[in-house]
């Protein structure tokens, strides 16, 4: 997993660092970052042309110090300051490597024969949005596809707060981050404006980060293998109680979603005509009572609040449970430890009494407050996942293409989380597996497959997984 860090946290780690090196400065170390990248991204010095953007703080310093590298190096770099206060060391030092400077108009004609910009507007202190000029200048370098590269973040994105509003911002082809990547990197919708993002290591080191953002190599070392001697009770028993007369191809979806992430054995416990539907689609999913190691409910259940009855009766087992839809409105104070609820966005906003702009616009504070008020593990479901456990950590699942936000890919989800809960997983674990290995499996069959669909790939998926957890435990072979 990658830590991701505040603004705050960063500016902590950086603080630390000028304690411990008094006199010294980062600026160099972050500039040849950013030069370095510039070079790769231009394929080379000779004959390009490069425009950057500078800002008044540290992030336009930044920016100067990469303009006098490149300028160094034979670069043609034009210097746009976007405000009075200028860096004074770092613009000396860029004039003096050859940078020449240019005005708003000058860039702006200049920039259909740029072959790179800069973005050192601002860093991450910047508030969402961007002024006149300079919005319609990174306007205008996505028209042309002028690429980008961002220092820190790209302007007019707020570091925080990922699903803020950005009126104007800059949208980069790839951005050089210091320290730890931040939650715009990672969570759409600003994501979407960082390109390909790059962790450079400036010698800070940020401390005790609450929010991480899962990789690929988490969800192969932590999907269960059965072993040698596994029967399918090893692999977990899920009992669904999902779908009802009205939509009863939730609890086809869930078990769908359950046999195909591995489940050893799953129970149909929902009432008519579920159960008949669900072993037509799926006979070897069995129907009626009996032991359970998990259970997935609430999905298609309808009529929101008259089910507080049907709930009941799956938690006096006492296993633990992914409560998903509609079981979200009839949530008691006291829930069986390990429990996983799944709401989106409208229906975190419900259980907590909040706006859903406000969800959408925080979504780690959002499902932090969740967890701690119902002592559940929360995964937040969207265009990015996020799981909180109760006491404040967040997991970032891995992302996935937009073509998985259709109807019935929650009820797929939940029954993907559920298997993992039934053999054993950890509530986090399975949250953050769940909804990455659907990601994995939409990236790996883009495009509009049915929720059901994209479940019957998962096994090629899993097995993929597998063996790229095997080969990354052997030990490696040593020349002599």
């Amino acid at each position: 997993m990658r830590p991701v860090a505040t603004a705050a946290q960063i500016r902590a780690a950086e603080q630390a660092w000028f304690d411990a090196h008094p006199g010294q400065d980062l600026m160099e170390t972050a500039a040849s970052h950013v030069s370095a990248a510039a070079l790769d991204m231009l394929g080379g010095a000779a004959g390009a042309r490069v425009l950057v953007v500078v800002g008044p703080g540290n992030n336009g310093g930044d920016g100067l110090y990469a303009a006098r590298d490149l300028a160094a190096r034979g670069v043609d770099v034009a210097l746009w300051f976007t405000a009075e206060h200028r860096h004074e060391s770092g613009s000396a030092a860029a004039a003096g490597a050859g940078a020449r400077e240019v005005d708003a108009a000058a860039a702006i004609a200049a920039l259909p024969e740029a072959d790179l910009v800069v973005d050192a507007v601002l860093g991450i202190g910047g508030r969402p949005g961007l002024r006149r000029p300079v919005a319609e200048f990174a306007r205008a370098c996505t028209d042309l596809a002028v690429p980008v590269l961002a220092v820190d973040v790209p302007s007019g994105l707020d570091a925080d707060l990922p699903g803020a509003e950005h009126p104007a911002c800059f949208t980069a082809t790839r951005t050089v981050t210091f320290g730890a990547l931040k939650p715009c990197h990672v969570a759409q919708p600003a994501a979407g404006h960082c390109g390909r993002v790059e962790v450079a290591d400036i010698g800070i080191t940020v401390t005790e980060p609450t929010v991480f953002a899962a990789e690929r190599c988490d969800v192969a070392a932590r999907w269960p293998v059965p072993g040698p001697e596994s029967d399918k009770y090893a692999r977990g028993v899920l009992g669904i109680d999902t779908g009802s007369a009205r939509y009863p191809g939730a609890g086809v979806l869930t078990a769908t979603g359950a046999l195909y992430a591995g489940a050893g054995f799953v129970r149909c416990c929902a009432p008519d005509p579920v159960p008949a539907m669900v072993t037509a689609a799926l006979p070897s999913v069995t129907v009626g009572p009996g032991r359970v190691q998990a259970w997935v409910v609430g999905s298609g259940w309808g009529e929101p609040g008259h089910n507080a009855g049907r709930l009941a009766a799956r938690l006096g087992d006492g296993a633990p449970l992914v409560l998903d839809a509609d079981a979200l409105a009839e949530l008691p104070t006291a829930l069986p430890a390990g429990c996983l609820a799944t709401p989106h966005a409208g229906e975190l906003a419900r259980m907590l009494g909040r706006d859903r702009a406000d969800v959408v616009a925080d979504p780690v504070v959002s499902c932090r407050a969740a967890a701690d008020r119902f002592g559940v593990t929360v995964l937040l479901k969207g265009a990015t996942q996020y799981v909180a456990e109760p006491g404040g950590r967040v997991t970032i699942a891995l992302p996935g293409p937009a073509w998985t936000a259709q109807a019935g890919s929650g009820d797929t989800l939940a029954g993907i989380c559920g298997t993992l809960l039934a053999a054993g997983m950890g509530a986090r674990w399975a949250g953050v597996l769940g909804a990455s290995v659907q990601a994995l499996a939409a990236a790996a069959h883009p495009g509009p497959y049915p929720p059901d669909e994209l479940a019957r790939t998962l096994p090629a998926l899993i097995a993929r997984l597998a063996d790229e957890a095997r080969l990354a435990a052997e030990p490696r072979a040593t020349g002599r």
